[in-house]
């Protein structure tokens, strides 16, 4: 009855997403902020020990697929100068298709939206879109646990996406706890510059011994982002732009970067404060969530 069950859950699941005449069908990739991020430590391994809320965004990628009646995986639209072997999505295919319970191939096409190299988690949230839907579609149906542990493989920022809900990330961040996050909205800059992840956490100017803190009674306006002076320090433009967005409310860059924000207690502030951007900057405006749209494709 078990079996039953869960396959009558996989098929409705997949119902919200139906596939075109041609065979494809869409799956959201969405963007992540992280409202602080901290640095407590670092391993004997050089990785280094973090403390962060992840928040869901609106903002999403667009990922199609389409079964194959081989064990092909190709991606259709890859990213110029990027080898589609190497592309997040295909190695979240092909490290998915092992588990597969018959022979399954897939087609890949990325609608981009998230900007690149913008601490906004879009390369690994793909990876994460393509092993929650393949596992249905694959009728893989390896657990939510399972999924993280491969996604772990892909990427840090990987597993908090197939967790699925907004979280209390420790460790190299693959340990999560959920954390309920208040709906808002957030104005965001991107300052069209690309900050090296590896080069941030390898300067010697980073902090890497902020306090640990507790979940309960969490403060957000009481932390920061200690990647930020490094990325400041790096990129111009990234000061420039957290300057800019300073003076509508506390602004705070995500991640390693280069995106920033500010949240805003409306819609309606939001847009005030994204249309009145200047030329040389680009800003959009983003809305929290508080799941993950395919999270019921992974128990």
């Amino acid at each position: 009855m078990a079996s039953v069950t869960h396959s009558v859950l996989a098929a409705s699941a997949l119902d919200h997403f139906p596939a075109t005449p041609q065979g494809w069908r869409s799956f959201p990739a969405p963007a992540k902020l992280n409202l602080f991020l901290h640095v407590i430590g670092r391993r004997a391994d050089g990785y280094h020990l973090l403390q962060s809320v992840f928040q869901l965004v609106d903002l999403k990628d667009t990922i199609e697929l389409r079964l194959r009646d081989d064990d092909g995986i190709e991606h259709h639209n890859p990213l110029p100068g990027v080898n589609p072997e190497d592309d997040l999505t295909v190695r979240a295919a092909r490290l998915l298709q092992p588990f597969a319970p018959i022979t399954c191939g897939v087609d890949i096409r990325v609608t981009k939206r998230i900007p690149m190299g913008g601490g906004m988690g879009g390369g690994s949230s793909d990876a994460a879109t393509v092993l929650l839907a393949l596992n249905r579609l694959w009728n893989v149906n390896l657990s939510r646990k399972s999924l993280m542990e491969l996604g772990l493989k892909l990427g840090a920022d990987v597993p908090f996406f197939i967790f699925g809900r907004n979280a209390f990330v420790e460790g190299v961040g693959e340990i999560m706890t959920a954390y309920d996050t208040p709906d808002c909205w957030f104005a965001v800059l991107h300052p069209q510059v690309h900050v090296s992840t590896p080069a941030i956490f390898k300067d010697e100017r980073l902090t890497r011994d902020t306090p640990s803190i507790k979940m309960r009674g969490l403060n957000v306006a009481a932390t920061r982002n200690d990647l930020q002076p490094v990325a400041v320090s790096q990129q111009p433009r990234i000061a420039e732009s957290l300057e800019w967005l300073s003076q509508f409310g506390p602004a705070r860059m995500t991640g390693s970067g280069s995106c920033v924000f500010t949240i805003c207690a409306s819609q309606s502030e939001a847009d005030r404060v994204v249309s009145l951007v200047p030329e040389e900057m680009t800003g959009f405006v983003a809305r929290s969530l508080q799941k993950h749209e395919l999270s019921e494709f992974a128990d």
